[in-house]
């Protein structure tokens, strides 16, 4: 109980300070397709992609409000400057050990993207894709995943995984799709592609379908969905964080 109450304590503090410190962070954020000079520091990376601008929704409120709470309850001190947005061909998108992909079901990399996204991977990047829903949009993401990584077993995950358990030990993976949609009963599942399609090697992707986890930290501070299911985006995020950086 008490590990529950700092961990409200600490949301509402990041729910009240949000408004005023995220136009600080968005006045020193950088635009679409360049980079934070790279000091060593964590910084969130979110993938840029064309012709449709979900790849930028939610940002830069929820890459501020994460680093927050990042900040508070665990020994990494990101970025405080703003984050990254990087073209997945970048070669700065190397030094970054996490990236995000927002709305991949509009996702249609080029051939030097997908290169680039593969060549990422391989060397131990973590891929966080978030925020989709509805089979077209699935079926939009996996053709772009398998020209990534083309013999890739797309697996769904159990709450048993590490990456449910390696700050905060998530207690059910049944959270709602933000707003109206969760409100009519659409309900996250969590899937991931392995190194080598192996599950004991590390986990390469994580993907949440039929969810926005992105959507409930952006809105945090205004208060627009009830406390739980925030509350548990930002242990999912966490947990990806932590992961990314211990696999």
């Amino acid at each position: 109980m008490r590990i529950r109450r700092r961990w409200l304590a600490l949301l509402l503090v990041v729910l009240i300070a949000s408004p005023v410190a995220a136009q600080r962070w968005r006045r020193w954020s950088p635009s679409p397709g360049t980079a934070l000079p790279y000091d060593g520091r964590f910084t969130i990376v979110r993938l840029w992609y064309p012709y449709y601008p979900g790849w930028s929704y939610d940002w830069p409120d929820m890459e501020y409000n994460l680093s927050a709470i990042l900040n508070e309850i665990t020994a990494i001190r990101p970025n405080p400057n703003g984050s990254n947005i990087l073209r997945m061909d970048d070669p700065e998108l190397l030094k970054h050990p996490i990236a995000y992909l927002s709305e991949p079901g509009y996702w249609q990399p080029s051939e030097p993207e997908v290169e680039g996204l593969r060549t990422y991977l391989q060397k131990g990047g973590f891929l966080i894709v978030d925020d989709f829903h509805f089979p077209n949009e699935w079926a939009v993401f996996e053709m772009a995943m398998r020209r990534v990584i083309p013999d890739a077993h797309i697996e769904r995950l159990d709450r048993s995984n590490p990456v449910f358990n390696t700050f905060f030990a998530i207690q059910s993976l049944d959270v709602p799709y933000p707003g109206y949609l969760g409100e009519q009963g659409l309900m996250g599942e969590f899937y991931g592609i392995y190194e080598d399609n192996d599950p004991a090697k590390r986990l390469m992707v994580v993907i949440n379908f039929n969810m926005d986890i992105g959507d409930y930290m952006e809105h945090s501070a205004q208060g627009l969905y009830s406390v739980d299911p925030t509350n548990e985006a930002y242990k999912f995020g966490i947990n990806y964080l932590v992961y990314g950086f211990t696999h």
